[in-house]
């Protein structure tokens, strides 16, 4: 009797779909048909053997790649010692390999097109993969992997690629010329102009008109590229002066038309009114406009604005940058509505808001600003906080942010900036290749010597990847992105000028990134990285590795490498599969769909906000290429207070951190609170309305942060399952802080 098995596999080109035992039973019949009646076997031993198959897939409790179960049905058929049967079933696998290696795209569009590749789908939680825009990047991303799995990269690199031990981000990207993320001049190109389809743009001569300027700059980099960017509210400082000047002429002029006395007091009254006015559009412009436009990749610009009072001199200038923070936090707050009229959160642009001596105590000149920040993180998610303390203990004196949501830049030692300065804006990441740590541990099967010895000759795969990465933009001319290297916001070479010179001495990075710490030391030690005897001191010195690996290969090609902190999103639930397949499943190492980000606390372990972030701290300062840490919250409207005392606490003690609270929406029934995660009758992980059981993701919004960004979007079943997963690090902390009880 057939076995009935309700779980799903994932075919090479992605699509998911119903597993069928029929298909292995004509399979093995199809192989059997080929040898002598003799060597056949009979329709029990075949039906045995796919009965047998199903029980295995059952037991594995999520969608099994194709592969996988080609390999067992190989194992079956051999076990029933039908070996003649196998044989032709191998070659029959083989004929069938060389005839997908002569094409593979083909396949993968047309499941893009007819909206079936579910990994795809929900590669990226930004991204709308219905859309024509976000299906036509898709396509090209297809041929471009293609490309670089068959002819760009390297064979080992491309095995230890699909293997799983390690991962080579946006290979969809990697055959066109093109860099990760980076820090936009924005200064430059506004105070001496820019040029954007071949058409001059001069300098602002208001602050509404540079936060026009700034959406069609910021839309034309993502464009270009395909990381994050960053810019600061700095920046557009000094145009609100521009139009304070520009209205005040105005008033002046109309009261001069009207007779009326030109009343100094009266004139800056109205003059400074009209001036609030014209910021608060020109936010709005921002907001919407890149909320709204839509880049060639087929989602809105990943952009972060940063906010830093010290950036800009005390007095006017500074005050006018808080006016213009003021505004930012006031408009995130409330939101944007959607298509059915309700103010829901956006997910771009992205927030960082820095903690400094100005705003960080109630007696502090600009401390009504951290409690409007506040306020907006406990309803929106953002902004996200650094720590101007933290910072320039561990960059050298310097305050800057991230570009995108955590990649940074290595410290400016040398004067890159005119006239010897320090230099941020304008540089940029030329590309990651990550480490799977837990791939490491698990090869090692627990041998200590043997463990730093693969760790050894996997980092030098990542090297040679890394060295790919870098070799592919060498000699890149500028004329491929001119906004990027003729018109400022990276450089401004000359035309057929090649970007050589930025990619080596410090002007740009290249990035090592690692996953899975904690399922490491658990491999290694059995014991969390939080273990203070064991599992830590492992962790750490293993980062130490990294880093030193890191300064070698910087001493040798003077190349800024730099270690990163990776912020996974449909990567942690590859690196779990590829795992699962090779190692099977190891208790608390590889038995969940998704392995942890970067040297994050696992999100199971029940550890207050405190502990977390000062245990966390170590790990940032260990990760300059870039990192971010969190502590999971609940709704916290109600209580600011709470926020504040977790605030205060980043900025004593971690680089970079932000609070994770819900904010999601149900369009049947108006529901407002969490969406819950469930299991449906098929092992699948979905969302659910509490309040009405909805469960269809096209009519409920889903707000999470998943890898230092808000997604909004949905995920693949890893990342849910880590999502599912989190606990709160609030509840135990309360009193430590001395802030309100969450349940007031």
């Amino acid at each position: 009797m057939e076995t009935k098995v309700r779980t799903n596999v994932i075919k090479r080109n992605g699509q998911e779909v119903e597993f069928d035992i029929t298909k292995i039973v004509n399979a093995i019949e199809a192989a059997n048909r080929e040898v002598d009646p003799i060597h056949q076997m009979n329709p029990y031993q075949i039906q045995a053997i796919a009965d047998k198959i199903a029980a295995e897939v059952v037991k594995i409790k999520r969608a099994v790649n194709v592969e996988d179960i080609q390999e067992m049905v190989e194992t079956g058929i051999m076990e029933m010692r039908g070996f003649e049967v196998a044989q032709k079933y191998i070659r029959y696998r083989y004929k069938r390999s060389l005839a997908r290696n002569a094409n593979t795209t083909d396949e993968g569009i047309l499941s893009l097109i007819d909206q079936a590749n579910e990994e795809v789908k929900q590669e990226n939680s930004n991204k709308n993969p219905v859309i024509n825009s976000t299906q036509r990047d898709y396509m090209a991303g297809e041929v471009s992997k293609d490309l670089t799995r068959r002819i760009l990269l390297p064979e080992e690199i491309v095995k230890a690629h699909e293997e799983g031990l390690i991962h080579f981000h946006d290979s969809d990207y990697y055959a066109q010329r093109e860099h990760n993320c980076d820090l936009i001049n924005l200064e430059d190109m506004l105070q001496n102009g820019t040029v954007i389809s071949e058409t001059m743009i001069e300098k602002p001569h208001s602050f509404f008109t540079a936060c026009n300027v700034t959406t069609q700059i910021v839309a034309q980099v993502a464009s270009n590229q395909y990381g994050g960017q960053s810019f600061t509210l700095s920046h557009l400082a000094p145009f609100v002066d521009v139009s304070r000047q520009k209205i005040r002429k105005a008033v002046l002029e109309e009261r001069a038309l009207c007779g009326e006395p030109a009343d100094d007091e009266i004139v800056d009254r109205i003059t400074e009114r009209r001036l609030q006015e014209e910021i608060r559009s020109g936010i709005q412009t921002i907001q919407y406009q890149l909320i709204t436009l839509m880049t060639c990749n087929g989602q809105a610009p990943f952009v972060t604005m940063f906010m830093y009072l010290d950036e800009v001199p005390e007095g006017r200038l500074r005050d006018d940058l808080a006016s213009i923070i003021r505004e930012v936090l006031l408009q995130r707050m409330r939101g944007v509505k959607n298509e059915k009229g309700v103010w829901i959160t956006p997910a771009f642009p992205k927030l960082i808001y820095v903690l400094d001596e100005d705003n960080i105590t109630e007696d502090a000149p600009y401390w009504e600003l951290t409690e409007l920040a506040a306020e907006c993180t406990s309803k929106r998610l953002v902004p996200d906080y650094i720590s101007a303390k933290k910072m320039k203990e561990y960059k050298n004196g310097d305050v800057f942010p991230c570009m995108g949501c955590r990649s940074f830049l290595t410290p400016d030692l040398k004067g890159l900036g005119e006239n010897g300065k320090h230099k941020y804006y304008g540089r940029f990441n030329q590309g990651v290749v990550t480490i799977n740590l837990v791939d490491v541990a698990c090869s090692s099967y627990g041998d200590m010597d043997k463990f730093w010895e693969i760790l050894e000759e996997r980092l030098e795969l990542c090297h040679r990847a890394l060295r790919c990465r870098h070799e592919r933009l060498l000699g890149t001319v500028s004329d491929v992105a001119p906004i990027l290297w003729q018109h400022g916001a990276l450089a401004r070479l000359k035309k057929g000028e090649t970007i050589d010179k930025l990619l080596f001495d410090n002007y740009s990075t290249i990035s090592l990134g690692y996953a899975g710490l904690y399922e490491m030391c658990m491999r290694m030690t059995g014991k969390s990285h939080t273990d203070e005897e064991t599992g830590r001191p492992f962790a750490l010195k293993v980062m130490q590795r990294l880093n030193e690996k890191c300064e070698e290969w910087r001493a040798a090609e003077n190349i800024s490498y730099s270690i990163y902190g990776t912020p996974m999103e449909s990567t942690t639930y590859k690196f779990a599969k590829c795992l699962q397949k090779r190692f099977g499943v190891i208790p608390g190492v590889t038995d969940k769909n998704y392995i942890t980000n970067s040297y994050h606390v696992h999100v199971s372990e029940k550890v207050d906000a405190f502990q977390k972030l000062s245990f966390e701290a170590d790990f940032q300062k260990l990760s300059p290429g870039g990192a971010i840490s969190y502590v999971e919250v609940p709704n916290l409207q109600n209580n600011i207070p709470a926020v504040l005392s977790i605030m205060r606490y980043i900025y004593d003690h971690i680089m970079y951190a932000e609070l994770n609270t819900k904010s999601d929406y149900c369009q049947v029934c108006g529901y407002d609170g969490e969406i819950k995660i469930r299991e449906n009758e098929n092992g699948k992980l979905v969302w659910e309305c509490p309040n009405c059981g909805n469960r269809d993701q096209e009519k409920l919004f889903v707000a999470r942060r998943t890898c230092g960004y808000i997604g909004t979007q949905f995920w693949n079943q890893g990342r849910t399952q880590e999502i599912r997963d989190r606990v709160l690090h609030v509840s135990t902390a309360k009193r430590e802080a001395g802030c309100k009880s969450v349940a007031d």
